[in-house]
């Protein structure tokens, strides 16, 4: 079970965090990419990223709101 980690083997950076939250606005996400990720993702990092998904997703439904009203 604890099992030493490698020395490549780190907290995640940003773009991977990004990645891990892109993913999971699908539910989409293998069991051992979850447990890699909740080994080594920051929180502060997944809080942002998640805000950040929410920002995006919002104004893409904006605008395609806009853009069937418009027609």
């Amino acid at each position: 079970m604890n099992e030493p980690r490698k020395a490549s083997e780190g907290r995640a950076n940003f773009s991977a965090t990004m990645k891990a939250v892109f993913w999971s606005f699908f539910g989409v996400r293998k069991r051992k990419d979850y447990e890699h990720d909740a080994a080594n993702l920051n929180p502060i990092h997944v809080i942002v990223g998640a805000l950040i998904g929410v920002a995006i997703f919002i104004g893409i439904l904006m605008l395609v709101v806009r853009m069937a009203v418009a027609k």
